[in-house]
C-alpha cells in the first residue's frame, strides 16, 4: 500500500504541477501510452480506453499543451532512494527523421549500427540522456534528464550541462552520498573534464586508444631563461615504451564475466589542449586467459576535488564502467515499446513534449515494478525480478487500481473546419544542419 500510494501522489502531482497547459489531454495520452504496447500510429493511441477524448485531442496534447520540465526533472530526483553510491550514464541517441523537410533543426548525426557493422549517418534530432543506472546487469535505467542537442550546441556542452544539474540536486537531496558519471568515448576529452572540475561527481569516461597525453612538466632550474614549460613527458597510449611504470597495478582472475583482468593506473596526466585539467588513466585488460584475447581499452578517471585516486581500488572502479550497459536497452525500450520515435511532428517542441511524455511513463513503470505480477506469454518464462517490458505487460491490471486525476471531457460544438475559400500556405521548408567546420569548395574541373 505504501508504494501503490506513492504511484498514486506521483500521478497526481505531475498532473497539477508538470503539465500546466492542456493537462487533461497530456494526462489521458500517458496513460494510453502504458496501455498501447502494439499500438501502430500516434494516432491510434486516442482508441485506448483511457483516452475518453476524440481523436484530435491527442494532437493538441503535444501541439498546445505545456509543460514545466524543470519541476518535473527535479521530480525525478526526488524520487531516487537514499543509497551511499550513485551511478549516472550519459549517452546520446537519435530520433531519425530523413523526410521531414518542414521540420527546423534537423543535422546529420552519426548512429551506431548492429553490431559488427559500420556506423551510420542519421538525418534527424539528436538527444542528450543523462540517466540513472538502478543496479549493474539490469534492465532498469531511469531518465533523469532528457533534452534535444540544438544545432549551435555541442553534444559535451550539453552533457556539462546535464551533469551540473542533477549533481547539485543531488548535493541537496542525498549530501554524503557518491556520485559516479559514466560515458562513452565521445565525452573523454578536456572539453568535458574541464568545465566539472568543481564538481562533487566523480568522472570515468572511455578514452580513445590513439591518444597522446603528457605529464606534469619538470620544475623550471635556476638561471634558466623564458617561460615555464607546460608539458612533461610523452605518454602515447598506442606505445607502451611510453607509459613508464604505473602509480597502481593489480590482477584478479575469478571474474566471471571478464576472466582474467590486469588493471593499471597512471596519474597526474593532461591533454596537450589544456595543461591545467589533470585526469588519471586506466588500461583494462580483459579475458587474459583466453588464447587470443580482447584488445585493452583505457578509462580517464577523475576524483572530485580534494579526494585522490588511490582512495578507491583499480578493482571498484574498473566496475562501474559496465554499470552503463542498462542505459542501451532503456533506450532500445523507448524507441520499440513506448513509441518514442514514431510519431511524425512538425515543430521540434512538439517532439520535446512528446519525450517527456514517454518519459514519465518510464517512471511510472519503475514505481509500479513491485505492484504487478508478472503475466508472461504462453512462450515466455516467468520472471522473479521483472523488466519494463514486464511490468508493462501487467500495467492493466494494476491501472485497474489507479484513479486518473484528469477530469472527464466537455461536450463542445463541431468544428467549422477550414474557412472555405482561404487558401493554404505550404511549410517552410529547411535545410539539414552539418556541425562542424565547413568544407573547403573544390575547383570545378574545365
Amino acid at each position: 500500500m505504501q508504494q501503490l500510494n506513492k504511484l498514486i501522489e506521483f500521478r497526481q502531482a505531475v498532473y497539477e504541477h508538470g503539465f500546466t497547459k492542456a493537462r487533461d489531454a497530456q494526462f489521458e495520452l500517458l496513460d494510453s501510452l502504458l496501455l498501447s504496447p502494439t499500438t501502430r500510429s500516434f494516432a491510434e493511441l486516442s482508441t485506448s480506453g483511457a483516452f475518453r477524448r476524440r481523436w484530435p485531442s491527442i494532437y493538441t496534447a503535444v501541439e498546445d499543451g505545456q509543460q514545466d520540465r524543470a519541476w518535473i526533472e527535479a521530480q525525478f530526483v526526488q524520487l531516487l532512494p537514499a543509497q551511499d553510491l550513485y551511478v549516472l550514464a550519459l549517452d546520446r541517441t537519435v530520433w531519425p527523421h530523413p523526410q521531414a523537410r518542414s521540420l527546423p533543426d534537423r543535422q546529420y548525426v552519426h548512429a551506431e549500427g548492429s553490431p559488427g557493422t559500420r556506423e551510420t549517418v542519421v538525418i534527424g534530432h539528436p538527444y542528450s540522456l543523462l540517466t540513472w543506472v538502478v543496479a549493474p546487469n539490469a534492465s532498469w535505467a531511469l531518465p533523469l534528464s532528457v533534452r534535444r542537442l540544438p544545432s549551435q550546441q555541442t553534444d559535451v556542452a550539453l552533457g556539462v550541462e546535464q551533469v551540473q544539474q542533477v549533481s547539485r540536486a543531488l548535493a541537496q537531496r542525498h549530501p554524503t552520498s557518491l556520485v559516479v558519471v559514466v560515458a562513452d568515448g565521445q565525452y573523454g576529452n578536456q572539453r568535458f573534464l574541464a568545465p566539472l572540475a568543481d564538481d562533487r561527481a566523480i568522472l570515468l569516461t572511455r578514452l580513445r586508444c590513439n591518444r597522446v597525453l603528457y605529464g606534469p612538466p619538470p620544475p623550471k632550474t635556476p638561471g634558466q631563461r623564458g617561460a615555464p614549460r607546460k608539458h612533461g613527458a610523452r605518454f602515447a597510449l598506442a606505445d607502451p615504451a611510453t607509459w613508464g611504470p604505473p602509480a597502481a597495478e593489480e590482477e584478479h582472475t575469478t571474474d566471471r564475466a571478464w576472466g582474467r583482468v590486469r588493471l593499471r593506473r597512471w596519474d597526474n596526466l593532461h591533454a596537450k589542449q589544456d595543461a591545467t585539467c589533470v585526469f588519471s588513466v586506466l588500461l583494462i585488460e580483459a579475458h587474459l586467459d583466453r588464447e587470443h584475447p580482447a584488445p585493452p581499452f583505457w578509462l580517464i578517471f577523475r576524483p572530485p576535488p580534494g579526494r585522490q585516486a588511490a582512495e578507491w581500488s583499480l578493482w571498484d572502479v574498473w566496475h562501474w564502467y559496465p554499470w552503463r550497459w542498462p542505459v542501451e536497452p532503456s533506450i532500445r525500450f523507448r524507441k520499440q515499446e513506448l513509441h518514442w520515435t514514431q510519431p511524425m511532428f512538425q515543430q521540434p517542441e512538439r517532439c520535446d513534449r512528446w519525450t517527456m511524455v514517454v518519459t514519465l511513463a518510464q517512471w511510472h513503470l519503475y514505481l509500479a515494478r513491485t505492484l504487478v505480477e508478472d503475466h508472461p506469454q504462453p512462450w515466455q518464462p516467468p520472471q522473479q525480478a521483472l523488466t519494463p517490458r514486464r511490468v508493462q505487460q501487467g500495467w492493466p491490471w494494476l491501472f485497474a487500481l489507479l484513479q486518473t486525476p484528469a477530469r472527464p471531457p466537455q461536450t463542445r460544438g463541431k468544428s467549422p473546419g477550414w474557412p472555405q475559400g482561404q487558401a493554404r500556405t505550404p511549410l517552410e521548408r529547411h535545410k539539414v544542419v552539418r556541425k562542424g567546420p565547413p568544407r573547403p569548395k573544390r575547383k570545378k574541373r574545365r
